[in-house]
């Protein structure tokens, strides 16, 4: 399934959850149950993307932040499965910023081996496909393949970390590595600026969702130039949920000593 045909289809289905969005008011949100907000533009991108994914693949399932999720003893022998951030970063979204994202990726054994991240208000696409690379369209220009390798032994590195979640935790992990720039961000953009080489690192500190993650990750893993690039990253798990991870580093074994445990 995962080939050139299904990474512009899955592209097209960005896109349009983008338009959807577009046309949506950005004044208009309520809160979930945990407090983050959820707006009207976040529902049509979700009814957008389901009935692109069910009319292409009527029996896969689907999850997907806007919709409760099968129980894990249901889900837990899917071989494969979309999952889906219709509007990601959608404190962007309300405030004006142009970093929110549309994300779908397809998960098969617990890792994504395919997936779309769209900046609908940047017109800035990422995608990627298992043996297919990693690839950036913005606007009209033909898309183009990125790269990414980790950083040297020693190296100064650049570090996108997240807009709307500092911590102190990361602050102590930023304490234990050369840095040499920091840039902030919202959404998953900040896997597709490691994947293009824009930035070395992404810490994140504290819970994040898998439907957060998969889309960006998978462009992140693509942009290896020899080898599927590392992620501790895994999906399906019970809770749906990460707790610390960092992006970019060349193994598990990579870690500065100090781990930044608070």
């Amino acid at each position: 399934m995962v080939n050139r045909g299904a990474l512009e289809k899955i592209t097209t289905i960005v896109r349009e959850a983008g338009r959807a969005i577009l046309q949506s008011s950005p004044n208009r949100a309520d809160l979930k149950p945990d407090g983050s907000p959820v707006s009207a533009a976040d529902r049509a991108a979700d009814q957008s993307i389901r009935a692109s994914l069910l009319a292409w693949q009527p029996d896969m399932p689907i999850i997907s932040e806007e919709t409760s999720a099968a129980p894990f003893e249901e889900r837990r022998d899917w071989p494969r499965f979309w999952l889906v951030d219709p509007l990601d970063g959608t404190k962007e979204f309300l405030a004006g910023r142009p970093e929110y994202t549309v994300n779908v990726a397809l998960i098969e054994h617990g890792e994504p081996v395919m997936g779309a991240v769209f900046a609908p208000a940047l017109d800035l696409l990422y995608f990627a496909g298992r043996g297919q690379g990693a690839w950036r369209q913005e606007r009209s220009r033909q898309s183009e393949p990125i790269y990414s390798s980790p950083a040297p032994p020693g190296a100064s590195l650049v570090v996108v970390e997240s807009r709307s979640h500092p911590s102190a935790a990361l602050e102590t992990f930023l304490n234990t590595i050369p840095v040499k720039g920091r840039v902030q961000a919202g959404s998953s953009l900040k896997f597709c600026w490691v994947a293009e080489g824009a930035a070395d690192l992404y810490p994140r500190f504290g819970r994040t969702m898998e439907w957060d993650t998969a889309a960006g990750d998978c462009v992140y893993r693509q942009s290896g130039r020899d080898r599927e690039r590392w992620s501790p990253l895994r999906y399906n798990t019970p809770s749906l949920a990460h707790d610390t991870f960092v992006i970019g580093l060349a193994g598990p074994d990579a870690m500065p000593a100090a781990e930044a445990r608070p």
